[in-house]
């Protein structure tokens, strides 16, 4: 297996290691609830360092993103970012990327772990002008997310004055406990946070410095357990799970993520034939209205007869609801907020409704 640079923490501090997509990763340190909590209530943070890190540069670089991604990279100034799809000819997703702008000509991706090297790969065989510069950073440059309702004030206190006015989907050069960092105002748990790209021979100190600095404050290490509850409860999609390349960014109802007036970029031609013809099937929300857990594969049914409709992408428990919440596709009338439906859960129906995401909303801060 692969392992980040921030192997020997995890397991200084006994962090349960499992596999994760070719991976040695925490999948928690004090107990998945636990973290979930902390990161809910005062900060958690996360080694992410797996994810995919490509520098995308040259004066051809907007070009070129224009056409392998289904966003529009020219809205994004000096300093943004922007969640964007790569999708084959047929429109199925190939990742689900962030996309930042560093310098008017230089771009940094940030994509699955799983889908790194067949990304990578692809963007390489559509990669003919010189004026492109593609690499892949992400043995050199380590990433970590802090995130909470405490996290500015953490990276403040440790002298990343930056940290104070960063907007939502922006990206900065900081300093942060006195070490060189891109800090970008990212993340996907649905908190105040930010994601943190530092060399990897410098990251484990900045990890341990930011431990120790934030511990008294609630601060924890939290694993891909935590990282999962908090993501569903969001309604952020997972790839492998939720998105496929067997599934379009408009049947996963990411269609914001789609600029179908820009000009030709790969998949276009499909994703607009979908939406003229409409979609045979939607992602969906749903709670439970029993108490019972929800899975990935478990069949979706119609209410009024035992028919699958759909199935779970995501699915458990929400710690904050107290019931069972659970993305994935159905049949396209049944995808209408307040549509009642059944979970097939081993062989129990379960009656439940689908309601709009996210399930949980942050105050505002």
């Amino acid at each position: 297996m692969q392992h980040t640079p921030l192997i020997a923490q995890h397991r200084a501090v006994g962090g349960k290691l499992v596999d994760f997509a070719g991976w040695e990763m925490p999948i928690h340190y004090s107990g998945v609830l636990d973290e979930y909590r902390a990161v809910r209530t005062h900060a958690g943070i996360f080694d992410v360092s797996h994810m995919g890190r490509l520098r995308v540069s040259g004066s051809a670089a907007a070009a070129f993103l224009q056409r392998v991604a289904t966003n529009d990279v020219d809205k994004l100034a000096v300093g943004q970012a922007q969640y964007s799809m790569i999708c084959n000819e047929r429109g199925g997703i190939k990742d689900d990327i962030f996309v930042y702008r560093l310098r008017s000509d230089e771009y940094l991706l940030c994509v699955n772990a799983s889908n790194r090297d067949k990304v990578f790969t692809w963007l390489h065989t559509r990669h003919s002008n010189h004026s492109l510069l593609l690499e892949d950073q992400s043995a050199h440059l380590a990433q970590i997310a802090i995130q909470g309702p405490s996290s500015r004030d953490l990276l403040l206190s440790l002298g990343s004055s930056e940290a104070a006015e960063l907007k939502l989907h922006h990206i900065s050069e900081s300093t942060v406990a006195s070490v060189p960092a891109l800090v970008a105002r990212t993340g996907y748990t649905g908190e105040l946070g930010f994601e943190l790209y530092v060399t990897a021979d410098r990251i484990g100190a900045l990890w341990d410095r930011l431990l120790d600095h934030g511990r008294k404050t609630g601060l924890k290490p939290a694993g891909l357990g935590a990282r999962d509850l908090l993501r569903l409860e969001m309604g952020y999609l997972l790839y492998g799970n939720d998105i496929t390349e067997d599934t379009t960014p408009l049947e996963a109802r990411a269609d914001w993520t789609v600029c179908l007036h820009k000009g030709d970029f790969v998949g276009r031609a499909a994703l607009q034939s979908q939406m003229d013809q409409g979609l045979r099937r939607q992602l969906i929300s749903l709670e439970l209205l029993e108490k019972a857990v929800p899975r990935h594969g478990f069949a979706i049914l119609a209410a009024e007869a035992p028919t699958p409709v759909g199935e779970i992408t995501s699915g458990n428990l929400s710690p904050l609801l107290q019931k069972g919440i659970a993305m994935g596709y159905v049949e396209t009338p049944y995808a209408v907020p307040g549509t009642s439906v059944m979970v097939d859960i081993r062989g129990r129906r379960v009656p439940a409704e689908i309601v709009k995401a996210p399930f949980y909303k942050r105050p505002k801060t």
